[in-house]
């Protein structure tokens, strides 16, 4: 399929490390990917669902042990190990390459290999980014093929080109001792061994479009984040494009899909999904930074999802989509989950492929992170945008997290730098569904926590960068927090599809439209400013929401400071400069 001599090169290195029976190059025909999905049918790697009300879609199941992204068998293998900075795990990259050739030695033995090229974003697209990845799983393919564009084209477009990520992917035995998920930096290289769960293994998500996509954008000059992004029409037909990160378990993925109010929809709102999870940034011609989503499809948690809190994300599921570790109803061969309805199906096989009755068991049918990778193109909001490939002009990036009290339900930063500083102390407080105490504040700078790959302190660096060049044409940054609690611990906040009332003022912020209050930590809008039209919500508790007290704050950066100290000398001036504004704030 190439005569790329580097491809070429590193295939052959490849097999003769795991010495498959066959080579199969995917090129994403559907007449290929229909022959593996009967494949794994019949091997029983995957169940064929009732095609009259789930065309198209299937049902996995991963290993018991095999359910989950694993942070503590996650590492970044740069030269040196202050690259990795102190909130990733390092490994000497000799030592991960031997380590991993020698479990993945042989592996392949008895097995195919597939090759899957897939391209990050539009096919040609001068903000997209080209890998190769080598499987043993069928499972792997088919999300590859829903998740990225796979196929010949991208072969194409990658010519006699060295500028490719190689991603090898062993299944292995599954044995969770032996699992790593390996990042190599400088030599655009990802290794993963003993798993098949969809984050440890389909190497373009956060391996790829995160973990390595933060460390070139940072060698080259353009951003790799953990952002939905989103247009916001307006009635006059106008679109504003804004970029959000937010923690898990923090509404992203609502608020990426959100349908507008009613009063919004009567008067022509509109809201348009480019991307929920990923966002890829570069600088534009006319000096504006531009946005790309580099997936092709949704990878997202099940249970929860429903018609009324998120439409749109379960329309995405109604065909072509492949279910894991869900329940599947016997019944009429198709899928359940906690959360999806009220009407557990009594005769029906839980996430391990047990028998189990939904009325009567005690536990979970499908695991709470069972996932369905979806075509983005389902999603009934996706942009127009969506497939161009030139990018969507950013006006605001939105941080947030979930607290009970001390932030408000909306601020603005001063400037870009107090803008990288709100976005370098996102925090979440951990809930009941988290293990450990409750109330604790974790903190999760741009939500990138897990996902930098390399020095968070040059991470926060380079944002500072970014503005720099960006200049008057910088995008605005906010923060947001749709979580404050009332005394008897209810949210005061409707949230949901509400939350495009504080985006209209964020866009009339942008536009230099609506009003705005000084406080300690930033601007905060008038309660007027915020329409509350057809809420059960008065103004005086909107107030009560949008308030800032400096005695919480003044404990807040304590807080901060202590996490600041873990970046030693690598934490930007400018950042201590902005935290030291806060203090002196906070007092006045």
């Amino acid at each position: 399929m190439t005569n790329n001599q580097s491809v070429i090169a590193w295939l052959e290195e490849m097999k003769a490390l795991v010495n498959p029976d066959q080579v199969v190059w995917i090129d994403g025909s559907e007449e290929q990917l229909e022959a593996l999905r009967a494949e794994a049918c019949q091997s029983g790697e995957m169940i064929k669902l009732n095609q009259e009300k789930l065309p198209g879609c299937y049902l996995h199941r991963t290993a018991v042990n095999d359910v989950a992204r694993v942070e503590d068998r996650t590492f970044i293998c740069s030269r040196k190990e202050e690259n990795a900075g102190p909130t990733n795990h390092w490994k000497d990259p000799q030592e991960a390459y031997k380590m991993l050739y020698d479990i993945a030695r042989g592996s392949y033995h008895g097995r195919t290999m597939y090759v899957i090229p897939y391209s990050m974003g539009p096919v040609g697209s001068s903000l997209s980014e080209i890998g190769i990845e080598v499987t043993d799983s069928i499972y792997v393919v088919l999300n590859m093929a829903i998740m990225t564009r796979v196929g010949a084209n991208v072969l194409e477009v990658l010519g006699d080109s060295d500028h490719w990520v190689r991603g090898l992917h062993c299944k292995c035995d599954i044995d969770a001792e032996k699992r790593y998920i390996c990042h190599f930096p400088e030599d655009n290289t990802i290794i993963s061994v003993n798993s098949g769960y969809g984050g440890n293994v389909l190497l373009g998500k956060k391996c790829f479009a995160l973990r390595i996509a933060s460390y070139l954008g940072w060698k080259n000059g353009w951003l790799a984040e953990h952002m939905l992004i989103l247009g916001i029409e307006a009635p006059n037909g106008e679109i504003t494009y804004v970029s959000a990160a937010f923690p898990s378990a923090c509404g992203k993925t609502n608020l990426a899909m959100m349908i507008p109010p009613e009063g919004y929809k009567a008067k022509g709102y509109k809201v348009w999904t480019v991307g929920d999870d990923i966002a890829w940034m570069r600088i534009g011609e006319d000096g504006r930074l531009y946005a790309i989503n580099p997936e092709n499809g949704f990878f997202g948690v099940a249970p929860g999802t429903n018609q009324k809190s998120n439409p749109n994300a379960l329309a995405s599921t109604r065909q072509g989509t492949i279910f894991t570790n869900v329940v599947h109803n016997l019944d009429d061969n198709t899928v359940w989950w906690e959360g999806l309805d009220k009407n557990p199906p009594e005769n029906a096989v839980d996430w391990k492929g047990n028998p189990w009755n939904g009325k009567t068991s005690t536990e979970k049918g499908a695991h709470p992170n069972s996932r369905f990778t979806a075509p983005a193109k389902n999603c009934p909001c996706i942009s127009d945008e969506f497939d161009k490939g030139t990018g969507v002009p950013i006006s605001a990036f939105i941080f947030g997290g979930r607290r009970a009290q001390t932030t408000p339900l909306v601020y603005q930063s001063r400037d870009w730098n107090h803008g990288v500083f709100v976005g370098s102390i996102m925090a979440s407080e951990t809930t009941a569904a988290a293990t450990g105490a409750v109330g604790v504040v974790r903190r999760d700078p741009m939500a990138m926590l897990p996902f930098c790959g390399y020095h968070m302190g040059d991470y926060f660096q380079h944002w500072i960068d970014m503005g720099e060049k960006l200049g008057d044409k910088a995008p605005k940054i906010f923060n947001v927090n749709w979580f404050r609690l009332d005394e008897e611990g209810h949210f005061i906040w409707p949230g949901f599809g509400d939350n495009l009332r504080v985006l209209e003022w964020i866009v009339d912020r942008c536009k230099g439209e609506a009003d705005a209050v000084e406080t300690a930590i930033g601007y905060v809008p008038k309660a007027e400013d915020i329409n509350i039209e057809g809420l059960d919500l008065d103004r005086e508790t909107l107030k009560s929401i949008l308030e800032v007290k400096n005695g919480q704050w003044a404990k807040e950066a304590d807080g901060i400071e202590e996490f600041y100290k873990k970046f030693g000398d690598k934490l930007p001036k400018e950042l201590r400069e902005q935290l030291e504004l806060l203090k002196k704030n906070v007092q006045a």
